[in-house]
């Protein structure tokens, strides 16, 4: 499509109370800043992210989801404001729509409304129960007369509900002409698009409001309003993943980030938490587990169960409180109460309750190497480097010592039982 989308990303997002960059908080695993450009780039090839405040993280996150954007960064010192993000702005297509990197809801359906009005400008607008706060909007027969600041309200502007919900459209000429002109003779001292609105609309330019809905269009701009646009995109998460036959016990308590994808029929049971870019192929979590970064196929986990990242379980079951980290388990049982971490896990093998990888000496971490048909008694330490051929029995309560391990053997390691005779009574005492 021939348009030019411009981002605005500039802000420090100071009514976050945060040292990070406002557009770079997380809504379901991802910047907020990076579903603005997911929903641009839907529609365009011409995508400007305009930046400022902390520009190097923000570009930098960005790169980690999309090529060929254009990068432009405002001179916030000397010309603050939405006027000022668009100073020097080159866009490659006539038609300019300018969005916000603080509004994750955003989608590409909303923005393709812009493009089917001929004025001048467009300009986004929100009908509100309660406009306090906001700038008023004045429409005269269907067409915008201007904005008007609450404080400069008249009692008949205050009781105007149309707001200014801050995006636009554009054609090129407008811009050309007008962002030169922009002056920061205001209390603020910042230069404002909106002052744009105002100039085109006394030299006789059409602009045209667009109403949309608050839900899609509303910025984010503390802590409180990030909760509230999590809860609805993960919402449209749950539901985009309902629709394509995932099944969902108690949807509303089941944590879903971005990147998480399914393929198969997959049950998700109530409370699970699945992060990063995950993968679920014909698997069942079940309640309260959480899968991180990893990959599952044609698998159950949990309940209680922790999955952390770098992870492959094919055809593999694990139980109740068992935390994998990064391990690869191929046909594999353990059923509760295990930790394995950077191990690798053959067919047909069962972890014990209690079995533990001994990963880590405190310098390095080391790998586990464990093969088919293994049969791991409870409560035994892998203390890795170590390797265990197939067909192999460690009995429960061994400590498996660093080396490699033959196959057909069995790998027993206990201290003999020793008994005293009258102890109890000597210990505590008669009548005890």
């Amino acid at each position: 499509m021939n348009l030019t989308i411009v981002i605005l990303a500039a802000g420090k997002g100071s009514r976050m109370k945060s040292p990070k960059a406002k557009v770079l908080h997380e809504i379901c695993g991802r910047e907020m800043l990076y579903y603005s450009i997911k929903a641009a780039r839907e529609i365009t090839d011409d995508i400007i992210v305009v930046v400022a405040h902390q520009k190097d993280a923000v570009i930098a996150a960005m790169k980690k989801y999309f090529d060929n954007l254009i990068f432009v960064t405002q001179d916030a010192e000397n010309f603050p404001g939405t006027g000022g993000a668009m100073m020097g702005i080159q866009p490659r297509y006539d038609d300019v729509l300018v969005l916000n990197g603080d509004m994750p809801l955003i989608s590409r359906y909303s923005i393709e409304k812009f493009l089917s009005n001929p004025a001048d400008i467009v300009m986004s607008v929100i009908p509100l129960d309660n406009p306090s706060g906001y700038g008023r909007v004045v429409i005269e027969e269907g067409r915008v007369m201007r904005i008007v600041e609450e404080k400069d309200a008249t009692p008949q502007e205050k009781a105007i509900n149309t707001v200014n919900a801050g995006v636009y459209a554009f054609k090129h000429h407008v811009l050309q002409t007008y962002i030169p002109r922009l002056s920061n003779a205001n209390a603020q001292g910042e230069y404002y698009l909106t002052d744009v609105i105002e100039m085109a609309h006394k030299d006789g330019l059409s602009i045209s409001p667009l109403f949309v809905e608050e839900v899609e269009f509303k910025g984010v701009n503390s802590k409180n309003d990030l909760a509230n646009a999590e809860m609805i995109m993960m919402d449209r998460l749950r539901r985009n993943w309902m629709d394509a036959g995932v099944i969902m016990q108690l949807p509303e308590t089941i944590y879903l980030e971005e990147g998480v994808t399914f393929e198969g029929e997959c049950i998700i049971e109530n409370g699970a938490r699945l992060c990063g870019n995950s993968l679920i192929v014909n698997s069942h979590i079940k309640a309260h587990s959480v899968i991180e970064e990893s990959v599952i196929r044609n698998s159950d986990v949990g309940p209680l169960a922790h999955i952390r990242p770098q992870s492959l379980l094919d055809e593999t079951h694990v139980g109740n409180f068992v935390e994998v980290k990064k391990s690869t388990l191929n046909g594999v049982k353990a059923g509760h109460l295990s930790y394995l971490g950077d191990a690798t896990i053959d067919s047909g093998t069962n972890i014990g309750a209690g079995t533990i990888t001994c990963n880590y000496d405190g310098i390095k971490k080391y790998q586990t190497i464990i093969g088919k048909n293994v049969f791991i008694g409870s409560d035994t330490q892998l203390v890795a480097p170590v390797e265990i051929s197939d067909n192999v029995m460690i009995a429960a309560g061994t400590t498996v010592t660093a080396g490699k391990y033959e196959s057909d053997i069995l790998i027993l390691s206990r201290t003999p039982i020793r008994k005293v005779t009258g102890f109890f009574t000597k210990f505590f005492g008669k009548g005890k």
